[in-house]
């Protein structure tokens, strides 16, 4: 049975990788550890499909050492044992370089087993994760290792290994290309060039006897192959970063881009709850009813379904993302629970509190409490806070119209209140 088309065509040296030129160019600091051929223990991190593994491959050529690798989805303790003992070996003798692919999926007891070896240096580790390693990858290890982080390949990019795997595939005669077939691969594969790679396989299967690929073939096997989405993983996160981010920013174009790559995923649920948070942290008192559109927007999306499901959100993104901006009360709110945690509370002042007798020790009894609804403007200076508390401010009015508005009622009930007791 034939190899893979990717695995037939991969590179065999750093200047046949596409991309990753800030890590593989000329006088670049992984490349000149590469060309001394001492190779100290590394971290790959970045999405899949981009050069991890080849690059980890032409390493090991190029150190002369005995290439090991494991995967952290199946790989055992034990693996990771026999691994180590491949030191011992003849073929050995010149150092051992153990890939393991995914290291996130390993155990912290399993990643505390490679401490040893990768301390003395008989083994030299070169692991790849899709995660952020530092949140995946055990501290000891992390800390013996140098991370490098593989981005996505650019079309431009991209477009060199789909040239080259069409020549391969079609090695007994060659392919007839449409116009925009190999820039349509290179843009839809979403910077994974493995992925690239499959679509030309696919194409060149599909072709049979025929010789011509056509633009409709590219665009039906390449369909969708750009979302790189894992509702549990870093892209996740970074594109409901980036759609808060946006709307932050009152940039609504870029809102609405997040917004379809993940309703383009099918993940309807994550963009509605992100909405809902952003209406009250980032526009909060600046437009009190960004709060209730947004709410009536994403409770139709979840009602409607995908696809309709995208005409309300976008209604909502462009609303909160062109409407004024305030955090003052998500400020506040964070002040007043950081004080809380601190433990500075007490109790709240006798008028406040729910109880109408006083014991005998207590020796001026009375609540004392007055009720604002009695007074002008229904208001009056009154002491509200504990007592360690009693001059905090945590809410600090913004500078939008509606809560200038409010400021300056604010102000009007002040100069016309009546003053606090003892005063």
């Amino acid at each position: 049975m034939a190899a893979p088309l990717a695995d037939r065509i991969r590179p065999q040296t750093l200047d046949d990788v596409v991309g990753q030129e800030h890590l593989l160019a000329p006088g670049m600091v992984l490349r000149r550890m590469v060309e001394t051929g001492s190779i100290p223990n590394l971290i790959f991190y970045g999405p899949s499909g981009v050069g991890k593994t080849t690059v980890a491959s032409i390493i090991a050529k190029k150190a002369g050492k005995k290439l090991v690798r494991l995967n952290g989805t199946t790989a055992s303790t034990q693996d990771i044992r026999d691994a180590v003992a491949a030191r011992d070996t003849i073929d050995g003798l010149g150092g051992v370089l153990l890939y393991l692919d995914e290291i996130q999926y390993l155990n912290k007891k399993q990643q505390q087993s490679l401490l040893e070896c990768i301390e003395d240096g008989s083994v030299t580790l070169i692991a790849s994760t899709t995660e952020n390693p530092y949140f995946y990858v055990y501290g000891a290890v992390l800390s013996r290792s140098t991370v490098f982080e593989f981005k996505p390949v650019t079309p431009a990019d991209t477009a060199r290994a789909v040239r080259r795997a069409f020549e391969a595939a079609g090695e007994d005669g060659g392919y007839v290309l449409a116009e925009g077939v190999v820039e349509y691969i290179a843009q839809a594969c979403g910077g994974d060039v493995r992925k690239a790679v499959n679509a030309v396989e696919l194409l060149a299967l599909a072709a049979g006897g025929q010789r011509e690929i056509t633009l409709e073939d590219a665009k039906q096997v390449a369909q969708k192959s750009a979302m790189r989405y894992d509702r549990e993983g870093d892209e996740h996160y970074d594109l409901l970063s980036a759609l808060q981010k946006s709307i932050r920013g009152s940039d609504e174009n870029a809102a609405l881009h997040y917004l379809a790559r993940l309703l383009e995923a099918g993940d309807l649920l994550s963009p509605c709850r992100r909405l809902l948070v952003i209406a009250s942290e980032d526009i909060g008192l600046a437009y009190p009813m960004a709060i209730a559109v947004t709410k009536a927007c994403v409770d139709a999306a979840v009602q409607i379904g995908l696809p309709e499901a995208q005409i309300p959100l976008a209604e909502a993104v462009v609303l909160l993302a062109t409407a004024p901006k305030s955090n003052a009360s998500c400020m506040a709110i964070e002040e007043a629970m950081a004080d809380v945690r601190a433990g500075k509370s007490g109790p709240p002042p006798r008028c406040l509190q729910n109880k109408h007798f006083d014991g005998a020790d207590v020796k001026n009894p009375g609540q004392f409490y007055r009720y604002p609804h009695d007074y002008p403007n229904h208001y009056l200076r009154q002491q509200y806070l504990p007592d360690a508390l009693r001059d905090r401010v945590y809410y600090r009015f913004g500078d939008n119209k509606t809560e200038q508005a409010a400021k300056a009622y604010r102000e009007k009930l002040l100069r016309e209140a009546a003053p606090e007791k003892g005063e």
